[in-house]
This record gives structure tokens, sequence and C-alpha cells, in this order.
């Protein structure tokens, strides 16, 4: 305030306005404080500071003085000096921190502002990062997003169960499938369902899960996984999103299902997976397709078909590779598979891919061609141990000094599934054990010295 000039906020010339009328006796304090929201009490202290000051009087007495909890103009320059000599790159919240170990308590906002108008520092405004609308894709099938939504599907009636998703970016058509859990297999089943109805979509959009991209060490290139493997070998494209707006269509898909279709399965009564999805398929699938989907900009249609050379079986599978050993047999998860003949050239030493397919059976493929086998073991429909090694190879990595001194307890220690090769001459595996219950007795009897063995006879001592 200055001379005859008072600065006055919006609401203080509203008050100087209502109390105006007051102070000309044209109306009432009742009024005045119902106008202004406040007591009668504080309306008349109001009347009596604009009959004894003025205009002023409405004016907030503290105005332009400094606060009582001001710290020291000393302290302030102290702490810009030490600042700009000993943390002259710090940011204010650091500062602050070694500052307070050196006995200058001074909070992170109230040193940034001092730095500030010191000039020492200067103020970064942080700014949200801008997002724009992606367009839709112009065609059908040029892009399908992907998504898994656990959900308590069932609210408690059985099992917990999630949905996986396919919605097409250009339309919102959406296939749809519950599985036990978000895995590699159940993503396969969706894109075979995918396949046979529509065909080969151009590219997928999908999220950072491991089960469509892995992380590149540094310095080497990202490894397949068994979905990328899959896609690549049907020519399909994987685009990764880097946060979940990016995938749009299908968090609003997975938030209708969460709403509408909770309250479907509620009514069905569904309590396992096989009910969840025959109302899955039957009503809620329909709905949507029907009521929110929208029309492409382009009526062309992106979808590829199958090549006929492309066996889904196969590529929809996880595979390993494996070594064939010398006696044409390799071991995969637990258990051992004898390659039957005729052998293939060049298959002793080769590495032979492992299809465990969608619907559990197993196949071995070499070099394109597929192996007949038998799965070795007392149970081949169960997994256990694994066969021995031969004995030959036993041999070869223990060495003799630990075969000749072996004892009970380290035979007692051998793996169940092994038994001694008696009769054998070394070059072949050692069978199985009997199973449980069995009458075959393979184990040597222990050997005892006769009783007339100079073991037995007291060692004579003699002393020159």
């Amino acid at each position: 305030m200055e001379g005859d000039r008072i600065e006055m906020s919006q609401r203080e010339r509203d008050v100087l306005k209502v109390m105006t009328v007051v102070l000309e006796g044209k109306r009432t304090q009742t009024e005045a404080a119902r106008i202004l929201a406040r007591s009668v009490r504080q309306v008349r202290r109001i009347q009596r500071r604009l009959e004894s000051q003025g205009d002023i009087g409405v004016v907030h007495g503290l105005r332009g003085r400094p606060s009582n909890r001001r710290m020291g103009d000393d302290l302030r320059r102290q702490v810009v000096v030490v600042y700009q000599r000993d943390y002259g790159d710090f940011g204010p919240t650091l500062a602050a921190e070694k500052m307070r170990d050196r006995g200058m308590d001074v909070s992170a906002d109230t040193l940034r502002r001092w730095l500030i108008n010191a000039g020492a520092w200067e103020g970064r405004r942080r700014r949200e990062k801008h997002r724009s609308r992606r367009e839709r894709r112009a065609c059908f099938g040029e892009m399908v997003q992907a998504d898994g939504s656990p959900h308590d599907w069932l609210e408690g009636r059985g099992e917990q169960v999630t949905l996986l998703v396919m919605i097409d970016d250009a339309t919102s058509k959406a296939l749809a499938r519950f599985h036990p859990a978000e895995t590699t297999e159940g993503y396969m089943g969706l894109l075979r369902r995918y396949l046979r109805k529509h065909g080969r979509m151009v590219a997928m959009y999908v999220d950072g899960n491991s089960i469509f991209r892995e992380e590149s060490r540094e310095g080497e290139p990202a490894a397949l996984t068994q979905f990328g493997r899959a896609c690549e070998e049907l020519g399909i494209k994987l685009i990764p999103a880097y946060s979940p707006q990016a995938k749009g269509r299908v968090e609003r898909f997975n938030g209708t299902a969460q709403d509408r279709l909770v309250k479907e399965l509620r009514l069905a009564g569904a309590c396992t997976i096989q009910e969840a999805n025959e109302v899955l398929e039957r009503l809620f699938l329909p709905w949507f397709n029907r009521n929110c989907t929208v029309k492409p900009t382009s009526p062309n249609d992106a979808h590829r078909g199958l090549d006929p050379s492309m066996n889904l079986s196969a590529i929809l599978s996880i595979q390993d590779m494996r070594t064939v050993a010398n006696d044409y047999t390799i071991r995969h998860h637990t258990r051992a598979y004898q390659i039957l003949p005729p052998p293939e050239p060049g298959l002793r030493g080769g590495k032979v891919v492992v299809e465990r397919r969608l619907d559990g059976t197993h196949h071995l493929r070499f070099k394109g061609k597929y192996l007949s086998y038998q799965i070795l073991g007392p149970s081949a429909g169960t997994p256990g141990a694994l066969p021995p090694a031969p004995r030959s190879l036993t041999h070869a990595r223990t060495p003799a000094g630990m075969i000749k001194d072996e004892g009970r307890a380290a035979v007692a220690a051998r793996p169940p599934a092994v038994c001694p090769t008696l009769g054998r001459s070394g070059r072949t595996p050692a069978g199985p054990c009997p199973p449980r219950g069995g009458t075959e007795d393979n184990t040597r009897p222990r050997w005892r010295p006769r009783p007339d063995h100079p073991w037995r006879k007291p060692m004579l001592l003699s002393h020159k």
C-alpha cells in the first residue's frame, strides 16, 4: 500500500462492498453475515475496523509483514555460501540432507527457494508425458491386441481362472477363453482358435510379459520365447507395448468383462472352467461382438490363409533341443526316450527337437523327419527316476581309487533306479531295479572270510 492506493483481493473488495451498505444503515449486520457466510460477531468487528481505519480495515493486518517463523538472514546467507562452495552440483533434497548433518536444519523446499532467489539453482517444472490417441488400424486383421486378465471370475464358487483375450484393433472383434493361468500353452491354444477361425493376422500387440519376450543381456541379442518362436514361424510380428494405456482396446474389454461377464457367470451358476467357457462363448462374446464393435475404415481383410506346409500342432508346441547319445537315447524332463531303428544318418550325436504339443503328446523331430521312439523306465506312463548311464561311462567319470574304496554307505547312497550290473561286461547299461514288492534280488551277498582264515587268527607280534 502506497499513499492512497490500497491493494485488495477480489474477496476483500466483495466484503467492502457489502459492509459499505451496512455503514450507510441500509443493511443489518445479520443480513451481511448471511451474505458473507460469517458470524454476526465477525461482521461487527469488521464494521468497527472500517469505522476507525477506513477501507484498509478489510485488509489482513499481517499483510506485508515477515512471518514469525522466518529463519534469520544470517543463516540464509551461510547456507547459500556452503551450498555454492561444497554442494554446487547437488540437488536441493540431497543438499538439505547433507547440511542437516552439519547442523544447518533447512528443509528441501526452503533451500530450493533460497537457491532460486540467489540464482544458484534453476527451477524445474515437472510436466506429464504427453499422450496422444492412436488411430485404429484400417483393416480387419492388421493388428490384434492380446492380454490376460486374472480376476475372481467365479466369485469363490470354483478354482481361480484367468481370461485370455485377443481383440482386433480395427473392429474390436474379440476372441477369449478361460484358462487356469496366463501361460504359454494358454496363449498358444487361443491363437490356434483364432487362426482356425480368421487366419493369420499381420501383427500382435502384446505387453512385457515373459511369455512374449525375454529381456536381452548386455551385448547379447534377446532370445526368442516359445510363443515368439511360434509367431516367427507363422509370419506374425510381435509389437511390444510399454504401458497399459497403449493397449486400450483390450484393457477396456477386460473392464467390461469384469463387470458384465462376472454377473452372467453368477446367473448361470458356473463353478468350473468348462462351464465358464460355455457361458463365455454362448452369451458374452456374441453380445460383445454384436454391440461393441465398429466398422473398419477399409473393407479389406488383412488376414492371411494358413499354408499347407504349416503344421499348427507342431508350431504351437513347446520345443526343446536334445542331443542323441551313443545308444540312441535322449533325456527330457526326467524321462528317457529310446529312438527306434532304423537310425537316420547323423542321428547319433545329433540334435533332436522334442515337441511337447498342446494335447500332451511328445514328438521327436530330426531334420524335418519325425522319429519313432519308446519311453524307457519302469512305467512309461508316469515320469520317474531316469535309467542309469552305461557302467563304462560311470567308471570313466569316477577315479579308480574311489571305486576300489567304495563301501556299504556309498552303495546305499546310490539312486534308487540304479542296480548293480551282475554278470555284465560293463558295456551295457544297467537295468532298473525291480518294482516294490518284486521277488527278484540282484544284490551280491556280502563276502565273509571262513572261520580258519588267517585273518581271523590273532596276530602275534614278535619283539626283538
